[in-house]
């Protein structure tokens, strides 16, 4: 009985030894695949302070007018450029080429990689009127854009340039564009800038990116402009429509111009999703409460407008004018993004005071940028105003 129980126990462990041999070739097999091909480690994504010390096989890369391609070991070798002149006593590698010249109508490719990665940061000071400069980006190759925007609009500076302090845009003096949104791609990014001035622009740029192999459950960036001078009467303004798939809402910027006297933002945000008709399932209670602040951006004990900007909301500009006041405003969904599974619309009221305490639809100039995720493929957007439609009086 005793020879017998000491074979069970030998056969048991060699059983239980080759199930672990077969786990770990299973495992040393489909590793490499559940990491999307990237050696096994981090893949250079996800940054915080939590993450900043952790080793990635992710490789950096960096897109300028000094360096228009990213090539590692390409950067500084122009021996053309906006800054020739000034470097015509120094030579190649002195800042030759710092910035580029974009002729009225044209559009400049900024950026086209070919391969799989993420932007992490854009940084750019456009010249001339930034609602004249219309950023684009699209992913993988597709025929339109997923982001279609003023370039001042999507830095949150619509009305002009004003800073701008928030963890996904900042606006740095003089006029210094940034943006922190983490925008992934599978086979390729273009990034274009379109003139439609009357007149040339310089822009200075800098997208900095990663290539890596993108997780699957990573989503694409997506920004839409929308603007309406006046509002109908009694019309509801849309921020966004026709979103088709899943994905999750990020951000708001709008500019409003006033168009009545007095306070203008008791109107309620409304998120339509998955299906929702009449009602929505999210609905907001006031304007100013959306952007994050209270009883009309007052300062404590006066009635004037208080701008500010914090991480996540903000009123950075406030533009006072007697006949139309103007106000620039932000909200990033980062810490509560609003998550759909089949479709999204998005739709904001603009309301005021009149006699006996009654609401008052208002006419107001609105324009807006919506800022979401979503798997591709996205719905075409809708055409972009022209340029006397988007002039700012």
């Amino acid at each position: 009985m005793q020879r017998k129980g000491k074979k069970a126990i030998n056969q048991t462990k060699t059983e239980y030894l080759g199930r672990c041999l077969i786990f770990l070739l299973v495992l040393a097999i489909f590793w490499p695949i559940s990491t999307y091909g990237q050696e096994p480690g981090f893949d250079g994504l996800s940054m915080s302070l939590g993450s900043l010390a952790r080793l990635s096989h992710a490789k950096t890369r960096s897109i300028s007018p000094e360096n228009f391609t990213g090539e590692k070991g390409k950067a500084g070798m122009a021996t053309e450029g906006t800054g020739a002149g000034a470097a015509r006593e120094l030579g190649q590698g002195w800042k030759i080429s710092p910035s580029v010249r974009i002729e009225a109508g044209q559009t400049f490719v900024l950026a086209d990689i070919q391969s799989p990665g993420a932007i992490q940061h854009i940084w750019m000071t456009p010249t001339g009127n930034n609602r004249f400069n219309i950023l684009r980006i699209y992913w993988d190759g597709e025929k339109q854009p997923s982001v279609e925007c003023p370039a001042g609009d999507f830095f949150a500076c619509g009305l002009g340039c004003v800073k701008v302090t928030s963890l996904t845009v900042c606006v740095n003096p003089g006029s210094g564009f940034n943006c922190y949104w983490l925008m992934p791609f599978r086979k390729g990014c273009k990034i274009t800038m379109t003139n439609i001035d009357e007149k040339p622009m310089v822009l200075y740029y800098q997208i900095d990116y990663v290539l890596t192999n993108v997780p699957q459950d990573l989503a694409y960036f997506h920004a839409q402009f929308r603007r309406v001078n006046p509002l109908p009467y009694k019309d509801v303004y849309t921020i966004l429509d026709g979103v088709q798939g899943q994905g999750h809402y990020v951000g708001t910027y709008m500019t409003w111009g006033s168009n009545s006297p007095g306070w203008w933002g008791e109107g309620e945000i409304k998120f339509y999703m998955d299906g929702d008709k009449e009602f929505p399932t999210i609905c907001g209670t006031g304007t100013e409460d959306y952007f994050c602040g209270s009883y009309c951006f007052h300062k404590p004990g006066t009635e004037e407008y208080q701008e500010f900007n914090t991480p996540y909301a903000g009123m950075p500009q406030v533009i006072p004018d007697k006949k139309q006041p103007k106000f620039s405003l932000y909200r990033w969904h980062i810490r509560e993004p609003i998550r759909f599974e089949k479709d999204l619309r998005v739709t904001m009221q603009a309301l005021g005071w009149q006699s006996e305490g009654r609401y008052l639809p208002l006419q107001d100039d609105l324009s807006s940028v919506a800022f979401w995720y979503q798997a591709e493929p996205h719905a075409s957007f809708p055409k972009l105003p022209d340029r006397n439609s988007l002039k700012i009086e």
